[in-house]
């Protein structure tokens, strides 16, 4: 429950994704990061997260479910098998889970699109580093002209990606494609991840190519721009690199640089979700609280039929 005005977190999972998220939650005003859980002790990550004074467990979800006070939001840092039995498990307790793996089980938010919904529900899909990337651009260019078919192409460096995002390849390229048809109303969306073992590590870039209608330069080069400075809000090292348009065709590149955490600064794609997840998390705690219900009123001495 909230303690000192902020709300308590746990984050499930240590790998590279958990102990970046564990980072900026503890630097957040809003969040109080209470435990970091995972299935094994001797890890980097489980040893970063001592080395920040934070606490720790090793029995992965049954260490949430074994506080003392449910927690208020859980940043869900597993892979998607496991996703449904957590959001199944943390239901009961009013916890809010911030789900970071592509299970595509719960609500899909984009900050800069549908960040207001996130207060309203408790489970809640983060849809994959390309989606957060892609879909503020995507949504704002469908909206503004008729496009008939999207080619997503996301780029990331193989050492920013870690043993969860291979397990649910399958799933990342078909919960970004379901995510992109959802938020721009495109039947036709094709997703591709490319996993570089180039070095030095490519920086993460996401490439979006597409075809409609009235796509000229400057109407995409201005919706382009102005997502970017949305996403910029929570992740500073959003930049568009390339954006070229013509009659029926279009291409929009982007690429993130991390801020540095507890990550390399090649590794945007794991900078871009986790703030996102952030954002989400500390637009719940601001949010305000709901009205009460009205209060029945009753007449002294009025009788039933």
């Amino acid at each position: 429950m909230k303690r000192n005005g902020r709300l308590s977190v746990a984050v499930l999972g240590a790998g590279l994704i958990g102990i970046d998220l564990a980072a900026k939650v503890a630097r957040s005003r809003v969040l109080e990061c209470r435990l970091v859980a995972a299935r094994a002790a001797d890890t980097p990550g489980m040893r970063q997260a001592a080395a920040m004074d934070l606490p720790t467990a090793t029995e992965g979800i049954h260490s949430l479910l074994a506080s003392d006070e449910p927690f208020d939001v859980v940043f869900d840092a597993t892979n998607a098998m496991a996703h449904r039995e957590h959001a199944d498990l943390l239901g009961p307790l009013g916890t809010t889970l911030i789900d970071l793996t592509p299970s595509r089980v719960g609500h899909m938010v984009v900050p800069a699109v549908n960040g207001a919904e996130a207060a309203e529900r408790r489970d809640i899909s983060m849809v994959s580093c390309g989606g957060q990337a892609s879909i503020p651009l995507l949504h704002g260019i469908a909206r503004r002209h008729r496009v008939d078919h999207l080619e997503v192409v996301t780029t990331a460096a193989s050492p920013s990606v870690g043993r969860g995002t291979r397990l649910n390849l399958d799933e990342y390229v078909e919960t970004t494609q379901d995510a992109i048809r959802d938020f721009t109303g495109v039947k036709d969306v094709k997703a591709i991840l490319n996993i570089s073992p180039a070095r030095p590590p490519a920086t993460f870039r996401v490439a979006m190519s597409m075809l409609g209608q009235g796509l000229t330069l400057e109407s995409v080069r201005a919706v382009a721009e102005e997502a970017a400075d949305q996403v910029r809000a929570y992740a500073a090292g959003f930049e568009v690199a390339a954006c070229v348009a013509e009659g029926e065709r279009a291409f929009v590149a982007v690429e993130v640089v991390s801020s540095g955490d507890r990550i390399p600064r090649y590794a945007g794609n794991l900078d871009v979700i986790n703030s996102a997840a952030l954002q989400v998390a500390e637009l719940i705690a601001t949010a305000p609280a709901p009205a009460p219900p009205p209060v029945a009123l009753t007449t002294a001495g009025t009788e039933s039929s």
